[in-house]
């Protein structure tokens, strides 16, 4: 029988156990000169003129709002189609998440829905880049700009994903990238805002370390000072030199990685896309695909079974299965909070309700996903109407 094939695992090898090393051996293991680089390299690949990096994605998305200005009583225009980090940023502020249904295609924002449901207290617009594709940004952007509005990406899947052939990271106001475990390239937990605005930049920097005045971390090398001042309360969100080196040594072979994902991604195309009772993902012409998520649709009216059984056969042939994501909606505190239901988001609930998402990482050997591949068909096969 086919051994355990997990839904994600990284691409560790010896050069990330050498950055990490050397950063243990430098006696930086906080924010210091590996993490400085790791945001220059990382604005360098995204082509943007700024980075922060953080410990989390949500850490860079309620950074983000902050430095554009979001405040309590505002409201913030997202999807539901997406994970908790989205929409709870806004939540810390007291301000109001605006939900929008998705593109039935591409599961991101549907940009035709955002403008009607901008009001006087909107303030931001959060695209999410989900799977890794990107959302369609030029109307998203169009509206922000007609309407005053900032545009966060939520590009957590996202690196390194193009739209209209520019790299997302590098395209709106403030862009937020996600380094967890399971992301193209890993940093154990991490992330990254990256900007082309030198004040939201500096915004974002100083408070992401308890709102100290610019280049606190300086205080503990030759040329740093003693002396700081506390301009604004700001947060806790500093990446460390730790993990700084990981990315270091991740994004050295991030192409590669990047490389044999859309293998993977192929080859499951060419055995599913024939396929009546599946759907493979869609890869609009303005957008490439970063294949952080391979996510697949069953048309259950064509099957006997349902999804969770769908996710138990494979499970039980040794398959790592997930499903992305539980609309927001649907979740307790967004149905007490606000009074949802899931019908309010037709399409976004719909489409949640057919979708899995199947191993897709550098590190898959041909035979696991031969293995993968077969059980697909194998389940299907067993569960034809």
């Amino acid at each position: 029988m086919t051994q355990f094939i997990p839904f994600a695992r990284p691409d560790i090898d010896d050069d990330e156990i050498r950055e990490v090393t050397e950063a243990l051996r430098s006696g930086w293991v906080t924010t210091g000169p590996k993490t400085k680089e790791f945001e220059r390299q990382f604005a360098d690949a995204v082509g943007a003129k700024h980075a922060i990096a953080l410990n989390s994605c949500t850490a860079a998305l309620h950074l983000s709002l902050e430095a554009a200005g979001v405040r309590a009583g505002d409201e913030v225009i997202t999807t539901p189609y997406t994970f908790a980090a989205s929409a709870e940023v806004i939540r810390y502020f007291d301000a109001r998440p605006v939900l929008v249904d998705v593109d039935a295609e591409t599961l991101n924002i549907n940009p035709d829905l955002i403008e009607p449901a901008v009001t006087a207290k909107t303030k931001a617009i959060i695209p999410v880049h989900i799977a890794g594709v990107a959302s369609d940004l030029d109307p998203i952007l169009d509206v922000a700009r007609r309407h005053r509005l900032a545009v966060v990406e939520d590009a957590a899947h996202s690196f390194p994903t193009r739209y209209k052939g520019r790299l997302v990271g590098g395209i709106g106001d403030l862009t937020c990238f996600s380094f967890y475990a399971t992301k193209t390239i890993t940093t154990g937990e991490g992330g990254m805002i990256t900007t082309n605005d030198e004040a939201l930049a500096e915004r974002c920097r100083i408070m992401s370390l308890h709102g100290i005045s610019k280049d606190a971390w300086k205080r503990y090398t030759a040329e740093g000072s003693w002396y700081y001042e506390i301009i604004a309360p700001g947060f806790k969100y500093n990446m460390t030199d730790i993990s700084a080196a990981l990315g270091l040594a991740q994004l050295r072979k991030a192409d590669r990685m990047y490389r044999r994902r859309q293998e993977i991604a192929v080859r499951y195309n060419e055995a599913f896309a024939e396929m009546d009772e599946l759907q493979v993902p869609t890869v609009p012409a303005y957008s490439t695909h970063s294949w952080h998520l391979y996510m697949l649709r069953l048309h259950l009216d064509r099957l006997s079974i349902d999804r969770a059984a769908f996710v138990e056969q494979l499970r039980q042939r040794n398959i790592g299965v997930s499903v992305h994501f539980i609309p927001l909606h649907i979740h307790p505190y967004y149905r007490e909070e606000y009074g949802y239901v899931p019908e309010n988001f037709p399409v976004a609930y719909r489409e949640y309700m057919r979708e899995i998402s199947l191993p897709v990482y550098s590190t898959m050997s041909d035979d696991e996903v031969d293995s993968v591949i077969g059980a697909v068909v194998d389940v299907v096969a067993a569960n034809r109407r």
